[in-house]
């Protein structure tokens, strides 16, 4: 049914939204009288460049009322917002209390509840999401014959076999919605979709129901004053997926686990946990999640050289299945366990075509290696203390008894996520030989500001620690240089920017080569190869 005027008022009306509709002089509840009849929306759109003839203006976040100027002539049939615009404006007002709110219930009833015709997974957590995002929708596009769709950080992918690059972790509701149609219409029958803290604090999935929810892990991140501004604040946006889903998997090492199983309680929401299980081989697995990975080498004292990659994963009370990742470390392995326990919950068997599909799942820019020489280079996407953390325990694990000289190069973002400064020096400065801190997207605060501010928090006096600003040129020293005396094995870590081939400036971005193909470059890999090396996604 055609989203009109009164229909519009009539949603908004019913969950409390509406104030008045105001035209003009006239004040009202009701759609203002035309000799047309009702009014039918043609469009929804949250910018007003793109208004045309019956489109219906969401104005929302920092709008400002002289860009209603030629709206008018342009065909504008009303607008959305919670202040009264009609001194710039001849088309309806619709005021209402939140337009966040407003636009996600129009647009899904716009776009015809497409949520109703698709399987809805929502997948949120401080790491992990992305992969754990790309293993499920693996496995399900296996299993439904290419007809899950998958809404990641990295890539959308709306019919099951094309992937577009994304903007926004989780998109704005009026675009998730069209995106949702497009999947439905494109004969999807489940849609994957990473479920950022940003998507509850701004209401970009106000109204949605998941039909399964995923709640990895949680730990310190984007707290800063244009994003979470306590820690409180961002667990408490992450922890309303778990009141908006209708089956809930938890990492049963989560941090704040007990609250999240009480939040699943107080929603009447079946929770299924899982974890990694170190028991030392021959000991009876952990019996305190219900789905397990276990490194196959320590499990059953298997040659570690041989059987690096390799894991157990399956119930805890059952039979475990052995999968080879093609991505490095046992949080990955977690990753997968986490995938494999939703694909369960969904009442669903994947076949061993299912599981080769995601053992084979690489995602650009996210633990990628490269190796030439004695230097083994991993790009990825860690950028918070908690996932350097993880990728410092995973060298340790690999490569400890090489006793390698490690070199980790990064920045860090400018304007948010403020606290990852600390963190990411606070996770490495014991556990590198050289730290070279470099620009990343700097915004309006520059990164020289970040970068000198990242300096300032280096307290260990043995730490070969210095800035080079110029992104390339800090990349090209670390794999140049190296770290100590360059004898022996180098690790060369090189985090934030993945694949991303442009940096944040100001308001705008300006081009990058990506640090992936910087690496490529500098060890003389060509950039039809890359593939071989990692750069596969589903």
């Amino acid at each position: 049914m055609a989203l009109t005027m009164t229909s519009a008022l009539n949603l908004l009306g019913r969950h409390h939204l509406l104030r008045e509709v105001i035209q003009g002089e006239h004040w009202s509840l009701n759609a203002p009288d035309t000799d047309r009849g009702p009014t039918e929306f043609k469009t929804l759109t949250y910018d007003t460049r793109q208004v045309g003839p019956g489109s219906l203006l969401f104005c929302k976040g920092n709008f400002r009322p002289e860009y209603l100027e030629g709206c008018d002539q342009a065909g504008l049939a009303a607008y959305v917002a919670q202040v009264d615009l009609s001194e710039r404006c001849q088309a309806p007002g619709i005021i209402v209390s939140d337009v966040r709110k407003a636009m996600s219930l129009l647009a899904s009833a716009h776009y015809g509840h497409p949520q109703n015709d698709l399987t809805l997974i929502g997948i949120t957590g401080t790491k992990g999401k992305t992969t754990t995002a790309y293993f499920l929708h693996s496995m399900l596009n296996r299993i439904s014959g290419g007809r899950a769709a998958l809404l990641s950080s990295v890539d959308n992918c709306l019919d099951g076999r094309h992937c577009q690059e994304s903007e926004l972790t989780t998109p704005e509701s009026l675009d998730l919605f069209r995106m949702m149609r497009q999947a439905a219409d494109a004969g999807m029958r489940y849609m994957v979709m990473e479920v950022s803290s940003q998507a509850y604090k701004m209401d970009r999935v106000y109204g949605l129901t998941f039909d399964l929810g995923a709640f990895l892990n949680i730990s310190p991140d984007h707290i800063s004053p244009i994003e979470h501004p306590t820690f409180e604040d961002y667990l408490f946006c992450k922890r309303q997926l778990t009141y908006n889903s209708r089956k809930l998997v938890l990492g049963a090492d989560c941090a704040h686990a007990d609250l999240i199983r009480q939040d699943a309680a107080a929603a009447g929401v079946q929770v299924t946990t899982f974890g990694l299980d170190e028991s030392a081989a021959g000991s009876s697995p952990r019996r305190d999640a219900d789905f397990l990975v276990r490194l196959r080498n320590r499990q059953d004292g298997a040659d570690p050289d041989s059987a690096s990659g390799t894991y157990l994963v399956g119930p805890a009370a059952g039979p475990m299945a052995r999968i080879n990742l093609a991505m490095d470390g046992d949080f990955n392995a977690l990753n997968a366990a986490a995938a494999l326990a939703m694909v369960r919950v969904l009442g669903l068997e994947p076949d061993r075509e299912a599981m080769e599909d995601m053992e084979e799942v690489r995602i650009a820019g996210r633990m990628e290696r490269f190796a030439s020489g004695n230097r083994v280079v991993y790009v990825d996407y860690a950028h918070n203390e908690a996932s350097v953390g993880a990728l410092l325990d995973f060298v340790d694990e690999e490569y400890g008894d090489r006793h390698p000289a490690v070199t980790l190069v990064s920045g860090s973002s400018g304007d948010k996520a403020i606290d990852r400064r600390q963190g990411i020096v606070q996770a490495a400065q014991n556990r590198v030989d050289r730290l070279i801190i470099t620009g990343d997207d700097e915004g309006e605060e520059g990164a020289d500001h970040v970068c000198r501010q990242m300096l300032g928090y280096v307290t260990n006096p043995d730490l070969d620690a210095s800035i080079i600003l110029d992104r390339t040129q800090a990349i090209t020293t670390a794999l140049k240089e190296g770290a100590g005396d360059g004898k022996g094995l180098q690790v060369i870590l090189v985090i934030g920017k993945g694949e991303e081939r442009w940096i944040k400036v100001g308001h705008g971005h300006a081009p990058y080569e990506g640090d992936d193909h910087i690496v490529a470059r500098l060890l003389g890999i060509r950039s039809h190869d890359l593939g071989a090396t990692g750069k596969t996604t589903v």
